[in-house]
């Protein structure tokens, strides 16, 4: 049956027939505009969006054929159904010639009228969804071509989380979803990790770590099926599994990211932003989506061209012991490596190593940051200042780019981290004024332990490459400390059961 959304231009100069053609045609469910002449039929099509128009082809001053063409124009998908008398065939045909679609002759019969509007709807609703999906699929061509290009870069491989965040940007714009959300399975436990959500913040329970099976995104990834759902709450497949708080509308998407032989992750889209329900064209863009993820979350960089060596002179030597090497990130490391083994106790292996990163990178703060299991925190454990800002005591675990770190395991380099939509002032910058970022994540046998943050001056460019070899130095730094600590409380403790032993 139509809808009230599927507006009808009846222009014709006699009442009697305007109003007996809005009768019917209201009586069949559309929605019907009336105009007198041609100058008023022009200006109400450029008010208001119309599938079909009845129009008579004599009318007074501004002729129906020229009204046709003028309508055509504005709106070459419109669906015009001429009316007219038996002896004005040579007009018809003409009309015909200009793109009418149809033609009816006075005196008018109800059934006939309505039929012909029928028809001219649906012609005109196939050619309309023929135009949008044209047009999303030339915004799909624009936007893969987009990520083929970021993830050949070089640097790519070195920032995964930059292109996830640009694949779940594109699947936003493709399908027109107010939130996307790309979940990546964890290769250690199997279990799927936000890397990127487009949207609203999706709070911290967004984070936590989802098993196969359980949710929506898991049972998508295990079942290794897409779906589309236009009511999520009524949908038996997803029984137990919804959560209605996280949900602005009651469709959506999900499309499990193909790998070499099983799924590892899922693609998601929600929130529709003309609140229509999701159907089998948006579908079947998603799965493009997801199938492209899965190829170009593992595109291999291309290998660097080697460079030609420079000549060295005869009279060249040697640099001096302790002069500055020329890789910087190898200098990095170095004076990480220098203070874990020169330092023994953990405050002071702290304190020498975010110094460290502070000299060679010119970052001001610099702060390690370690989980505090009871707090549900991020607590300071030590930073580097500078003089320049103190960064802050303690960090939700859940929030901004910080809380992605902790809970992706995977950094952030980002010369403008306002940008990106996961960014919190309030957490993701010492002050509130945003810097760009370099922000590491500390592991330990596949555990996220904390994260080190260092904020660059506006004139430095956050390296990715620096970032990975800052987290394992930072991590193996920070794994001295938690074995000194251990041993420190083993020692502590036979002592307090050999006092016991002598009180006895």
């Amino acid at each position: 049956m139509p809808t009230a959304k599927q507006r009808v231009l009846v222009v014709d100069d006699e009442r009697f027939f305007r109003e007996a053609i809005r009768e019917v045609l209201e009586g069949a469910g559309f929605e019907v505009v009336t105009a007198a002449n041609g100058a008023e039929a022009l200006e109400k099509a450029a008010d208001e969006p119309f599938g079909v128009a009845v129009l008579d082809i004599q009318l007074p001053g501004m002729s129906g054929l020229e009204v046709l063409e003028l309508l055509r124009q504005k709106n070459e998908r419109l669906r015009v159904i001429i009316l007219s008398a038996h002896t004005e065939q040579e007009i018809v045909l003409e009309a015909l010639r200009l793109g009418a679609c149809d033609y009816i002759a006075k005196p008018l019969h109800d059934e006939e009228l309505v039929l012909a509007v029928r028809r001219a709807w649906q012609s005109y609703s196939e050619a309309d969804a023929y135009a949008r999906l044209r047009g999303r699929l030339d915004a799909l061509d624009a936007r893969l071509r987009e990520l083929v290009s970021a993830a050949a870069d070089p640097g790519a491989s070195a920032d995964p989380a930059a292109l996830a965040h640009r694949l779940a940007d594109a699947a936003a714009a493709v399908l027109g979803a107010g939130k996307t959300s790309l979940l990546l399975a964890d290769p250690t436990s199997g279990d799927l990790r936000l890397v990127a959500a487009i949207g609203r913040d999706p709070g911290p329970e967004a984070y936590a770590p989802v098993a196969p099976g359980s949710a929506v995104a898991g049972a998508v990834f295990e079942r290794g099926e897409a779906i589309a759902v236009a009511d999520a709450m009524g949908e038996p497949r997803l029984a137990g599994r919804v959560s209605p708080e996280r949900y602005d509308s009651a469709s959506f998407m999900a499309a499990p990211v193909p790998g070499v032989e099983r799924p590892v992750g899922v693609l998601c889209a929600t929130d529709r932003a003309d609140d229509t329900p999701f159907g089998p064209t948006d579908l079947a863009l998603l799965r493009i989506l997801a199938a492209a993820a899965g190829r170009l979350l593992a595109w291999p960089a291309p290998a660097a061209e080697p460079a030609a060596p420079e000549p060295v002179a005869e009279a060249e030597i040697a640099p001096e012991e302790g002069e500055q090497p020329l890789d910087p990130d190898a200098e990095l490391a170095r004076r990480v490596c220098d203070a874990v083994s020169a330092e023994v106790e953990p405050a002071r292996i702290v304190a020498a190593t975010l110094r460290a990163v502070a000299e060679v990178l010119g970052a001001a703060p610099v702060a390690l940051y370690l989980v505090d299991p009871a707090a549900d925190a991020l607590v300071c454990e030590g930073q580097a200042d500078g003089g320049v800002c103190a960064d802050r005591d303690r960090l939700p675990t859940g929030r901004g780019l910080t809380g992605a770190v902790l809970a992706t395991g995977t950094l952030v380099a980002a010369a403008s981290p306002e940008r990106d939509a996961r960014f919190d002032r309030e957490v993701d910058t010492p002050d509130g004024t945003p810097r760009p970022l370099l922000c590491v994540p500390v592991r330990f046998r596949g555990k996220g332990l904390g994260v080190l943050r260092a904020f660059l001056p506006e004139s430095r460019e956050p390296s990715a490459r620096s970032g990975e070899v800052l987290c394992a130095a930072v991590s193996a730094a920070v794994r001295n400390v938690f074995l000194y600590r251990s041993l420190v409380e083993s020692i502590e403790e036979v002592a307090r059961a050999r006092r016991d032993v002598k009180a006895r």
